[in-house]
């Protein structure tokens, strides 16, 4: 209906009639970034190397907050040593995915690029299993097999 008026119109002109082509950089980021917000974290970097309008959707803080634990904060000053305002959120979480060390070593803690829960390993040294800390129960072995 609404083509039908634009090219009477345009005739009545005399100007050539051409089409507006829509494409995605047409749709607003913050649609974009509400979608996102329901997307698992490696679908929306895939998708942000589409267009311009997508990359600056998978910026925003609000859509990768979601993706972040809840305790985010705590994790980011103790294993990181940063003020958690200093970064982005999208930093934050690249920088908790990758395996972040503390308690001198002992201890090692990231974040499942997938789902965004919180994964902890513990050394068997920093180990100490409450009732049976009797050296007869409980000892460190090395070996060249461990």
């Amino acid at each position: 209906m609404g083509a039908g008026v634009s090219s009477d119109l345009d005739a009545q002109k005399g100007t050539t009639n051409f089409q507006l082509k829509t494409g995605l950089n047409d749709v607003p980021e913050s649609c974009i970034s509400s979608i996102f917000m329901y997307l698992d974290p490696p679908e929306i970097c895939k998708l942000a190397r589409l267009n311009k309008a997508f990359r600056g959707a998978s910026l925003a803080d609000f859509v990768w907050e979601t993706k972040l634990p809840s305790n985010y904060r705590y994790l980011v000053e103790k294993v990181l040593g940063r003020n958690p305002d200093s970064l982005c959120k999208k930093e934050t979480f690249a920088r908790l995915c990758s395996p972040n060390r503390f308690d001198g070593g002992s201890k090692e803690v990231w974040l499942d690029k997938n789902s965004g829960k919180l994964c902890l390993s513990v050394s068997a040294k920093a180990m100490k299993i409450t009732g049976i800390d009797d050296r007869r129960y409980w000892n460190h072995i090395p070996t060249e097999e461990s």
